[in-house]
């Protein structure tokens, strides 16, 4: 039996990641995150995920082929509220509307790439928004009723529960801010198995 092949970029811990294990006998998920400590904390979380070490924004580009369904969560600092409130201003990083641009352009599959609400106008306007997180994609995903919580003032406690993910030994508020709800990732990745699964269905009845 053929298994959808996922590509996670900037993995971090697992947030999106953490409720798939309900569709795993369908997917097959390589996941790619450049802190070492993180990587081995996701892997262990996940060990029947192939974890690469590497620069997921290189990494994209040089493998998005390979793929059926890539989900990519580029840095998101240079684009928050918080940034725009800080003293010290700052470039923004490109990298999310580079990988829109390629993945728009040449992916054959499907993709979505998630970031933060930005303190500018959006350079390119996302396909639709869950929460706090407004998502570019090239397929339509319903709209999902999650709670919103003020991140910032929140103790990791809180996330945790809020997510349903229990507290990392590292880094923890860090990368409980940074999570994707868990029942968003796995809203999402359902619209495209949904969509991907019709689609072989009506290439088969061609033939």
């Amino acid at each position: 039996t053929y298994k959808m092949k996922i590509l996670n970029l900037y993995a971090c811990l697992g947030g999106n990641r953490y409720k798939w294990n309900e569709v795993k006998d369908d997917i097959e998920i390589t996941a790619v995150e450049l802190d070492p400590e993180l990587a081995r904390l996701y892997q262990e979380r996940f060990p029947s995920d192939k974890v690469i070490i590497t620069d997921a924004h290189q990494y994209l580009l040089d493998h998005y082929k390979e793929f059926d369904f890539i989900w990519s969560s580029p840095p998101c600092p240079t684009h928050s509220k918080l940034c725009y409130s800080q003293n010290t201003k700052q470039y923004t990083d490109v990298t999310l509307y580079q990988q829109i641009i390629l993945l728009k352009s040449w992916f054959k599959g499907k993709y979505v790439i998630e970031n933060v609400i930005p303190y500018y106008d959006y350079l390119v306007e996302p396909s639709f928004i869950i929460g706090r997180h407004p998502f570019w994609s090239n397929f339509n995903v319903e709209n999902l009723e999650v709670k919103n919580i003020d991140i910032s003032r929140s103790t990791k406690e809180e996330l945790s529960e809020y997510l349903g993910i229990p507290i990392p030994r590292y880094k923890a508020a860090l990368t409980l801010r940074n999570s994707v709800e868990p029942k968003t990732g796995l809203h999402i990745l359902n619209s495209a198995l949904g969509i991907i699964n019709e689609s072989k269905v009506e290439q088969d009845k061609l033939f």
